[in-house]
């Protein structure tokens, strides 16, 4: 089982969302095709009721620890409640990538001499 789909039954398990859309968003960074490392996380839940953004991430984090150990680097997280989600539908997009090697980029930092 990949962990995509350890993430949907996680998810699903820990936080009952009434909305989860995974997108695995790897392919926009420096891994080989077919990793499973960078996700991007729509999350709609009653269980986020009363809690601050970070909360609701440390809670998702929480939820996916053994993926963490497992190899997921990054996730990118939007936590909202059904009551949010009703008022906040628009597009949810994910940071450019800055870090990590990119094929065909320099290994040099800017002003650098080599």
């Amino acid at each position: 089982m990949g962990i995509e789909h350890r993430i949907v039954e996680k998810i699903g398990r820990g936080l009952a969302p009434v909305h989860l859309e995974v997108e695995n968003e790897s392919g926009m960074h420096g891994v080989p095709p077919g990793s499973e490392t960078h996700f991007k996380l729509l999350v709609v839940s009653s269980a986020f009721e009363g809690l601050r953004p970070v909360d609701r991430q440390r809670k998702v984090n929480d939820l996916l620890r053994e993926e963490f150990a497992a190899g997921l680097q990054a996730l990118s997280l939007r936590t909202l409640t059904p009551e949010q989600w009703e008022h906040e539908r628009g597009p949810f997009e994910s940071p450019r990538c800055r870090g990590g090697s990119k094929a065909g980029a320099s290994a040099k930092a800017p002003g650098k001499a080599g």
